[in-house]
């Protein structure tokens, strides 16, 4: 599976005769509404999706904080953005694309087959020398139909014994996998057996992620990677870039959308420490 694209190949892809579908995804969890960021500068042609409103569904806590859409949600919201039938589309955020990965899973869940990652994100343009606009993009609607199931998921009762036979990896950072500290959810710690697999060590420091050779190393040290391989997170955001990093290394993983978020609401066990 291709999972990245070059600031030089987009740059290159937006003068072709079927340029890209640009989708620019500012979000963090601190700083949810990234329009005025994106107002700022974004690259050209890219439409603004925001995060909580369009790449999650919103329910009951039980549910977590960003369920997945319906196959109707999503095809709303990306015949928005313009995607469209026989037309690549290009994913990325301000920064790491923590946020980007979860457009790029969803529209990769949702059957469409040609979705990259700006590989180190707004960054990597902006350094190339490539041009800004500050122009709110409002694209002609795309015709694109969403099938979701794509690309696999696994349901709160598929996660509570998976670990007693196949990886399940942590993507939150390390001081919270522990329970040292939780800013946001009403329980600390992890689901028992799982492994942890900070989503920020899947990326140099210049914000491109790992060669692939250095992804397989840092994933194979956890667990087969040729077998089962679940990945979660705080609410199935960056989760979602632990399986583009898994990917880009040569695995598969499933999604556990509801994640911690979902996982520390309902009355189920909870592992504290290493």
């Amino acid at each position: 599976m291709t999972v990245l694209i070059s600031a030089s190949d987009l740059a290159t892809a937006l003068e072709s005769d079927i340029p890209p579908t640009v989708v620019d995804v500012r979000w963090t969890l601190g700083n949810p509404d990234g329009h005025p960021d994106y107002l700022q500068g974004h690259i050209p042609t890219a439409v603004y999706v925001d995060l909580d409103g369009e790449l999650a569904a919103h329910g009951p806590a039980s549910s977590g904080r960003h369920p997945l859409p319906n196959a109707d949600q999503l095809q709303a919201a990306a015949r928005r953005w313009g995607v469209s039938r026989g037309r690549p589309v290009v994913v990325y955020d301000g920064a790491g694309n923590l946020a980007a990965a979860r457009a790029w899973w969803l529209l990769r869940w949702g059957g469409v087959a040609d979705v990259r990652i700006l590989d180190g994100a707004l960054p990597a343009w902006t350094v190339a020398g490539l041009p800004l606009s500050t122009d709110d993009v409002v694209p002609p609607a795309g015709n694109i139909e969403i099938r979701t199931g794509a690309m696999p998921v696994l349901t709160v009762d598929d996660v509570a014994d998976f670990a007693d036979e196949h990886t399940l990896l942590d993507a939150r950072a390390t001081e919270r996998y522990r329970g040292d500290v939780e800013p946001i959810d009403p329980k600390a710690g992890h689901i028992p057996g799982a492994v942890s697999a900070p989503t920020g060590n899947n990326l140099a420091a210049d914000g491109h992620f790992l060669p692939r050779e250095e992804l397989r190393e840092r994933f194979a040290a956890f667990g087969d990677l040729d077998g089962p391989i679940g990945v979660y997170c705080g609410s199935g955001v960056t989760a979602t870039h632990a399986i583009a990093a898994l990917n880009i290394a040569g695995a598969d993983a499933a999604l556990y959308p509801g994640s911690w978020s979902q996982w520390s609401n309902l009355d189920l066990p909870v592992a504290i420490g290493d």
